[in-house]
């Protein structure tokens, strides 16, 4: 058994998360089962006193019973740099609020090992860092401009549109050869949102799955596949996809090889990333999830694997 840790777990409102499939829960869980302290706290939490980091938050224990599932204890303000682990867990818009988040977590690392490293995650957004692997991935561009667009549909015929700073399939469009809608659909992206937008081609294997890899310190974990409801496009556990087993491919093993150096040696701990047939599609690093429906089909127990590589981490820096 490891030294027991102090442990900040920086993630939304743990009242409204679906402890069936969370995995910032299991993390915690695991933690705790580990015998390390826990403490709780908001994004909106974080103060930057003089030199000093500190949180407003609770110690908290946890248990895997739904509606029960926490317990805050001892409301106060920590200094953050007094922790062995923060664990970095809120969703994403990955937007300026989370970008200052990164940069205040910045200045603990590594001595407090921030998981994951918060300069690499911001620095590593997931629909852009992606493009460095464009070999892997299906025809994609990133643009504002409607010319760009419908030149892009007029070779591809069935396209994707979607923002580039979105999470969960939020905001998320095929527009299929023909469709009329195409051009407003643009301007809807121009006006909503100031940066550009990503345009992928369809790949009709979706209907089969979105197989989420996950990758703990750069080697594969588990997978589980996310199959679209029958009239929707989209995959996404949040907009009604359905979580079922699935086998590692080689082509997956492939694509795991060429990714996984780089997510070790960036300190990209816990990494997410999805396949669709046999092209790579995100690469999922501010707050990945998939730990416990891999569980649930048999899998590994990922949360495990999570915190024997950071305890490896920690004892490397100290």
């Amino acid at each position: 058994m490891s030294k027991h840790l102090r442990v900040a777990c920086q993630m939304d409102p743990i009242e409204r998360i679906d402890i069936r499939g969370d995995s910032t829960f299991a993390l915690l869980l695991e933690a705790q089962h580990r015998g390390h302290s826990l403490f709780y706290y908001m994004p909106s939490d974080l103060a930057l006193l003089g030199s000093t980091l500190t949180a407003r938050g609770s110690t908290i224990t946890v248990k895997d019973q739904a509606g029960d599932h926490f317990a805050l204890h001892d409301p106060r303000t920590v200094d953050l740099a007094t922790f062995d682990v923060v664990l970095l867990r809120q969703d994403p818009p990955f937007d300026m609020g989370y970008i200052t988040t990164t940069h205040l977590l910045e200045r603990i690392h590594p001595k407090t090992l921030v998981v994951n490293d918060p300069a690499h995650v911001r620095n590593a957004p997931e629909k852009l860092w992606v493009l460095e692997y464009a070999d892997l991935m299906p025809p994609t561009i990133v643009t504002r401009q409607l010319a760009d667009v419908l030149s892009f549909r007029s070779q591809y015929g069935d396209i994707i549109i979607k923002p580039l700073y979105g999470n969960g399939g939020a905001s998320v469009f095929r527009i299929q050869a023909g469709d009329t809608n195409l051009s407003a659909l643009v301007e809807l992206f121009q006006t909503v949102f100031r940066e550009p937008f990503m345009v992928q081609q369809y790949r009709p294997e979706v209907r089969a799955g979105d197989k989420r890899i996950i990758l703990v310190d750069g080697e594969i974990a588990g997978a589980i596949n996310r199959v679209p409801a029958e009239h929707e496009a989209r995959s996404n556990l949040h907009v009604g996809g359905t979580a079922a087993p699935v086998q590692i491919t080689a082509r997956d093993r492939e694509i795991c090889a060429r990714l996984g150096p780089e997510l070790k040696r960036r300190g990209l701990i816990f990494t997410g990333i999805d396949v669709i047939g046999p092209y790579l599609t995100e690469i999922n690093v501010t707050s990945p999830t998939g730990i416990r429906q891999v569980k649930a089909f048999g899998g590994a127990d990922i949360e495990s694997l999570i915190w024997d590589a950071i305890e490896r981490r920690r004892a490397v820096v100290h």
